[in-house]
């Protein structure tokens, strides 16, 4: 588990949930285009500028087709999510006194224990879906490296 690669989680949760998204997109959602901002779990508003704590985009069709910047809309949402650490759906629908002058009138990003992830491109609630749907993977994939390392090394006391 030495330095975990969270980057490699990301991939490798994007990797397995492709066709769902995919067939998501294709057959429910009114478009097909789709961005995702994966925030670093590791890093928090007071560690760092919201830019360096961007663990990874990814745009699951062609940007330069769009019809409207979704990849600076799930950038927004992130930022909202990562600010508050929770799911912006949260902000907009619960917690609305927690908007800030130019905040995106849009949610579409996820919470899981402290891994936060943003998708822009079709309808709010897809986009909550398929966020969802990425950061629960990557937990769970971070859960059975985890796993791996207490196995194999059972008398460490401290990770890495």
């Amino acid at each position: 588990m030495r330095d975990m690669n969270h980057r490699m989680l990301v991939q490798e949760a994007i990797r397995l949930l492709e066709p769902s998204i995919q067939k998501l997109l294709s057959e429910k959602a009114k478009r097909r285009d789709m961005h995702v901002v994966v925030m670093n779990p590791t890093l928090k508003p007071w560690d760092c500028p919201f830019e360096e704590a961007i663990l990874m985009e990814y745009s699951f069709t062609d940007p330069t087709v769009w019809e409207n910047p979704y990849d600076e809309m799930a950038r927004e949402k992130a930022r909202q999510a990562w600010r508050a650490g929770r799911s912006n759906v949260e902000s907009h629908l619960l917690a609305p006194a927690t908007l800030k002058d130019g905040d995106l009138a849009f949610y579409g990003s996820f919470e899981h224990l402290g891994v936060i992830v943003a998708a822009s491109g079709v309808e709010s609630w897809f986009d909550v879906l398929i966020s969802g749907w990425i950061a629960v993977a990557v937990q769970q994939l971070a859960q059975a490296e985890y796993q791996d390392f207490k196995t194999k090394t059972p008398m460490a006391r401290f990770i890495g």
